[in-house]
């Protein structure tokens, strides 16, 4: 009997000391960290919801360096997939307020503004949209804001050109020389925001009229009009395209990061447009809270300070970010460039486009899917 009260003794101290001791560990555990920079209640609510899907639109190495980074940061598990804009665009059109994403990341704003204007973005008042420089890099009812901006132009592959003997192009009205018959490439009018971009900018150069003319004459002379914007852009260096129309900083990418010295770039002498590459929330996002914490993010230097680690060299809008020095080093200049009608793009973009590819079936264009690529 006194044996067993002896151990019934040890037992009772035995849990008093790890009641004790447990009770001390809780004291002294702090409560879970929040990010530093992001709303505590946002945060939790987001993580509540426990997923985000992103539709993203500019290069897949920067789209993935992003979502993963927002996955490091906050746990949630982010599935995304690289579509041009205009594919983003279409699909979210389709879905007409049921979305199957939640964010639109990266491209140009023509598409984000059509969207906008038929009511399938989402506003939200981003905190960290304070940090945009300038008025015109976000939507008026903060429907999207900019992250980004890139300037529009041409890039030559120097060896080709100086194989057949020509000087390479100076200016728009250049292009349309018979020298440089199917040698140019350009991206596609019906999926890229890009070939939006440019069409947008041609008209508001020339006039409507003598814009889809020039266009016309153009198309006399491009082999390819690539289903993406950066389509060009990855062709010049070996050479599969002699002279490309588009983003001046994609030209940089292959430059820099792939090694082609032979890679001569171009801003039109008469003057050329700017990207704003974007980011929205769509209407009817199933993980609202968590698209709200990716505005916040993307208006972070959590998210743009990336992009020049993987190859995207646009000026970045926010002041707090770090500019990636490649843009600057071949003489870019985002406020060089004509004052872009945004208002127009939105109220005329569809119409253009179909100004545009009625014009080019009547010319007797190829408009076969081999040319004028879909996929």
């Amino acid at each position: 009997m006194k044996k067993a009260l002896v151990v019934l003794s040890a037992l009772l101290a035995c849990g008093a000391l790890f009641a004790q001791g447990q009770k001390e560990s809780t004291a002294t555990t702090p409560a879970p960290a929040g990010v530093p920079g992001y709303d505590d209640a946002l945060v939790s609510a987001a993580k509540a919801e426990g997923e985000l899907v992103v539709y993203g639109s500019c290069e897949e190495e920067y789209l993935n360096a992003a979502c993963d980074n927002f996955e490091k940061l906050f746990g949630i598990k982010v599935s995304r997939q690289r579509l041009s804009t205009g594919e983003v665009q279409a699909k979210i059109e389709e879905e007409k307020g049921n979305p199957s994403a939640d964010v639109f990341f990266g491209g140009t704003t023509d598409p984000y503004n059509i969207l906008a204007s038929e009511g399938l973005l989402e506003r939200y008042d981003a905190k960290n949209a304070s940090h945009i420089t300038k008025p015109v890099y976000k939507q008026k009812d903060n429907l999207w804001y900019g992250i980004y901006t890139g300037i529009l132009g041409f890039m030559y592959n120097k060896d080709e050109l100086a194989r057949r003997n020509l000087e390479p192009p100076k200016d728009w009205a250049d292009l349309t020389d018979p020298k440089y018959k199917g040698l140019i490439w350009m991206s596609n009018y019906n999926t890229a925001g890009t070939a939006k971009l440019i069409l947008n900018t041609v008209i508001q150069k020339y006039g409507h009229d003598e814009g889809i003319k020039y266009l016309v004459a153009l198309d006399k002379n491009i082999e390819v009009y690539t289903k993406s914007g950066s389509g060009p852009s990855k062709n010049v260096g070996i050479g599969e395209c002699t002279i490309g129309i588009g983003f001046l900083h994609d030209g940089i990418y292959q430059i820099v990061d792939n090694g082609y010295a032979n890679i001569g770039l171009v801003i039109p002498s008469s003057g050329t447009s700017c990207e704003i590459g974007a980011t929205a929330m769509f209407k009817g996002a199933k993980h609202p809270n968590a698209a709200k914490l990716w505005l916040e993010y993307a208006l972070s230097p959590d998210c743009v300070n990336q992009a020049k680690n993987f190859g995207s060299y646009q000026f970045l809008v926010i002041d707090n970010a770090e500019q990636p020095k490649q843009a600057t080093e071949f003489g870019l200049d985002p406020n060089n460039v004509m004052d872009y009608d945004f208002d127009d793009a939105t109220k005329n973009t569809k119409q253009y486009i179909s100004d545009i590819m009625t014009a080019l079936a009547n010319s007797g264009a190829d408009l076969n899917e081999g040319r004028l690529q879909v996929k």
